[in-house]
C-alpha cells in the first residue's frame, strides 16, 4: 500500500454539487451558467472540498469550451467564464490553512462520453490552446479529464504540456468493461499515448468504481503514476439522450463508507492519486482523508 503521506487526494464532483445547491433546473452548460450568475456557489464548493481534505481542487470550467459555448450562441463569454472559474479557485486555495493546488481543466470539447463528436486534430489543439493560455495564469497543474478515446487523450495532453505545468490525464472507461475506453479502444493505448505526450500521471475517472478498478489495474501494469476518481451514477445513458445532468440518478449503495472502501483498495493496489467525480461529495472525500489518517 502506498504510504498515506504520499497519496494525493483530489476533490469530488463539482458539477453535481453545484447542481444540488443551485435553485434552478440544470442546463446543458451547468457550471458555466452558475459561474456567470452565482460564482459564490463555486467558491463555496471548493471551500467544502478543501475542508474535507482535498490536496487539489479542479477548476469549475468543465463545460466552458469554445465548441460548447458556440453551440449555445455564447462563444463571446469564453474568456469571462474562464476568468470567473480561475478567480473562484484561486480565492478558495488562498484561504486554505495548508497548501492546496489548483488544477486546470481540459475536458472533452463537445461534451462527455461523445468521442465520435470530437473535432479534428487542428481544431481540437486550437481550442485546447485557448483554454490552456488562460488557465496557465493561475493553475499549478493541468487535469485532462473524462477523455473517452485515444485521440482526445493525446491532443489534450499535448496542449496541456505546452504550459510547462505538470499534466495528469484521466480516461473515462466503459462501465461494462473497464479495460476499454467508452470509444471501445483499449485503455492501455490511451495510457501509452498520454505518456508519450508527457503526462506525469494517468488516471481513470467518471466511470463506475467497479469499472475504474479494472481500468486502474491496466494503468498500474504500465509502471506509471496512476490513480482513479469514479462517479456515483447508476447509468450515464440518460445524459446521452437529454444533455442535462439532472436526468441522471445517483446510486444508493455508494455512500462515503462504500466509496471509501473502493478508494482504500485503489491505494492498496498502488494508486498515487485518488478522489471523486460526479455524485462524490465532500463527505466522501472526508472519509478518504480519515482513512489516510489526515485531519479534515
Amino acid at each position: 500500500m502506498a504510504a498515506p503521506s504520499s497519496v494525493t487526494l483530489l476533490d469530488g464532483g463539482m458539477g453535481q454539487e453545484l447542481t444540488a445547491r443551485w435553485d434552478r433546473p440544470a442546463t446543458p452548460l451547468w457550471s458555466a451558467d452558475i459561474l456567470a450568475e452565482r460564482p459564490d456557489l463555486v467558491e463555496a464548493v471548493h471551500d467544502d472540498f478543501i475542508a474535507a481534505g482535498a490536496d487539489v481542487v479542479t477548476l469549475a470550467s468543465y463545460p466552458v469550451t469554445p465548441a460548447r459555448l458556440a453551440e449555445a450562441g455564447r462563444e463571446g463569454e469564453f474568456e469571462a467564464l474562464q476568468a470567473a472559474a480561475l478567480e473562484a479557485g484561486r480565492r478558495a486555495c488562498a484561504r486554505a490553512s495548508r497548501d492546496v493546488r489548483l488544477a486546470g481543466c481540459l475536458p472533452p470539447l463537445s461534451g462527455s462520453y461523445r468521442p465520435q463528436e470530437r473535432p479534428g486534430e487542428a481544431a481540437a489543439l486550437d481550442q485546447y490552446a485557448r483554454i490552456v493560455d488562460i488557465q496557465a495564469r493561475e493553475a499549478d497543474l493541468f487535469l485532462c479529464e473524462t477523455l473517452a478515446c485515444v485521440e482526445e487523450a493525446r491532443w489534450a495532453t499535448r496542449a496541456a504540456r505546452a504550459s510547462a505545468r505538470p499534466v495528469w490525464t484521466a480516461l473515462t472507461v466503459d462501465d461494462a468493461d473497464g479495460t476499454r475506453l467508452r470509444s471501445g479502444e483499449p485503455v492501455i493505448e490511451a495510457a501509452r499515448a498520454a505518456r508519450e505526450e508527457g503526462a506525469a500521471a494517468v488516471l481513470i475517472n467518471c466511470s463506475t468504481p467497479e469499472a475504474a478498478s479494472a481500468g486502474l489495474d491496466v494503468l498500474l501494469s504500465l509502471d506509471l503514476d496512476a490513480g482513479a476518481y469514479a462517479n456515483g451514477f447508476t447509468s450515464i445513458d440518460p445524459l446521452l439522450e437529454t444533455g442535462t445532468v439532472d436526468a441522471l440518478d445517483a446510486r444508493e449503495d455508494l455512500g462515503p463508507k462504500a466509496y471509501g472502501d473502493f478508494a482504500e483498495r485503489w491505494i492498496a493496489s498502488g494508486a498515487a492519486i485518488v478522489g471523486g467525480c460526479c455524485e462524490v461529495g465532500p463527505a466522501h472525500i472526508a472519509e478518504i482523508a480519515r482513512r489516510l489518517g489526515r485531519r479534515a
